[in-house]
């Protein structure tokens, strides 16, 4: 019950909606703008911290020298920033030389409207690479640029590093230059209703097919698909037909579809669409299989599709399309297609973790739960069970106390008399002997008829069938994930 009452919930105030639901799990955290004073990051752990334009934030990372470490970034803006081309927030790694490790931008690029953006940066240990090997103090810069009109608030930051284990032996490093790129058909089994989430923390889980939901101008949509190694991903959006005037105008950059791996690093994007009323369609270029080489590609597409696990799917519509065609939502579809047979892990030297696809994440997809919602489901059957098993106790114990209480109840006889050397008057011959007998053998003599029996046998067994075993499932569980909020 303690653990159902400590389920995430929305990350936002009442009244006060956010478009994006921060991780529950996240530890509020400053970053410094000296690099030996920042405060030091846990692997597998969720962080939120706020950055202005011109800052720097720096964390510390302790590392070994056999994992390799990827440090996420998620920028969320307030709704209706105002930004520019040049707007980004970069993230890197560097050691104590100030030699970086790895970096990239996460940026609004042509679509320069206000929408969550994300990007990672790495330290992985690479054969024959001489710096940002060694084991010791790593540290982590947060940097954000601005235009000079665009709005000066602070970005809101959500940070989360996530580990991989090294590989027990040394496998290829060169990635496959030729990989299917043709357009798969499309899924079949016809379109289902699937409304997306507000962040990486709620997207809502996707396998191959076609979903269905409602997008309003300026509001951001999480999906996320299982992808294993050896698979290849492709996404499409379609936005639908609008109920306004024909003499509405057309909008560009209307809507952005983006694709970023289970590191929440960038993988790619999509947002060419002129949206003028009618049916439109934009679709990611293709991407090869998921590959541990592909990480040693020169392309930072290929790169990104480095591990299996969770690929996330982000979808926002420019929220000019309020000033054309109003603020009702427009029909959006997704169509996903996830091809290939999955190929066996890499060896790994330790748990694989967030990079790689289990049973429950195929359960997952299928059913459309969340992450929140698969913690829950989870927590709910663990308390389904104890309350199972409590009952189960308390019935057993009834029933122990019963037995004993009818046992004291019963009527203790004690031995008949010894036979004496006189003979009894008046009875039937054998009458005696054969009470003494029965006695003698141990055989139990009931009470005489009408005395009573001890506890009523229905009382007990009553209260006990009363009591539901495992009360907790009666609790009303958490706040539910619907349809996001507009932004």
């Amino acid at each position: 019950m303690c653990a159902v009452a400590a389920l995430p919930g929305q990350a936002w105030a009442a009244g006060e909606p956010n478009p994006y639901d921060f991780d529950s799990a996240a530890k509020p955290v400053q970053g410094s703008a000296v690099n030996s004073d920042g405060p030091s990051l846990t692997a597998g752990s969720t962080y939120k911290d706020k950055i202005k334009p011109g800052e720097k934030r720096y964390y510390r990372l302790d590392l070994d020298a056999k994992t390799n470490a990827y440090i996420s970034a998620v920028a969320v803006p307030q709704p209706a920033t105002k930004g520019g081309v040049a707007d980004k927030m970069s993230v890197s790694v560097e050691d104590r030389e100030g030699i970086k490790c790895g970096d990239n931008d996460a940026q609004f690029s042509s679509a320069t409207y206000a929408r969550p953006v994300a990007a990672y940066a790495d330290r992985t240990i690479v054969k024959d690479r001489s710096s940002c090997q060694e084991a010791g103090a790593y540290y982590v810069l947060l940097e954000r640029t601005a235009e000079a009109n665009s709005t000066p608030e602070a970005w809101d930051v959500e940070i989360r590093f996530a580990s991989e284990p090294g590989l027990k032996a040394a496998g290829p490093t060169a990635p496959r230059e030729n990989w299917p790129s043709a357009s798969p058909a499309a899924p079949v089994g016809g379109p289902e209703k699937r409304p997306g989430g507000t962040s990486f923390f709620d997207a809502t889980s996707l396998r191959q097919g076609e979903w269905q939901d409602g997008i309003t101008p300026g509001q951001t949509l999480f999906y996320r698909v299982p992808v294993n190694w050896g698979q290849q991903i492709f996404a499409s959006a379609d936005l639908g037909t609008s109920t306004a005037s024909e003499d509405a105008g057309g909008v560009g950059n209307a809507l952005v579809l983006s694709l970023h791996n289970p590191a929440r690093g960038y993988v790619a994007d999509e947002s060419s669409m002129y949206y003028d009323g009618k049916q439109k369609s934009v679709a990611l270029d293709p991407l090869p299989p998921v590959a541990y080489e592909n990480r040693y590609a020169s392309s930072s597409a290929t790169s990104a599709m480095r591990f299996a696990g969770w690929y996330y799917l982000s979808v926002t519509l420019n929220p000019k399309i309020a000033e054309e065609y109003g603020n009702k939502a427009l029909p959006l579809t997704l169509r996903v297609n996830v091809e290939g047979e999955a190929k066996s892990a890499p060896s790994y030297a330790g748990p694989a973790g967030d990079f790689e696809v289990t049973q429950d994440d195929q359960e997952a997809a299928d059913s459309g739960k969340s992450a929140p919602e698969v913690a829950q489901s989870g927590t709910m059957k663990l308390v389904a069970a104890a309350g199972i098993g409590a009952g189960t106790v308390l019935v057993l114990g009834l029933g122990a106390w019963m037995l004993l209480a009818r046992r004291r109840a019963a009527p203790v006889q004690g031995p008949a008399p010894a036979a004496g050397p006189f003979p009894v008057q008046d009875q039937a011959p054998g009458h005696v002997h054969g009470q003494a007998s029965g006695h003698a053998q141990g055989q139990p003599q009931g009470p005489a008829q009408g005395q009573p029996q001890g506890p009523a046998q229905g009382q007990p067994q009553g209260q006990a069938q009363g009591q539901s075993p495992g009360q907790a499932h009666g609790q009303a569980p958490p706040g539910q994930y619907g349809p996001p909020p507009a932004w």
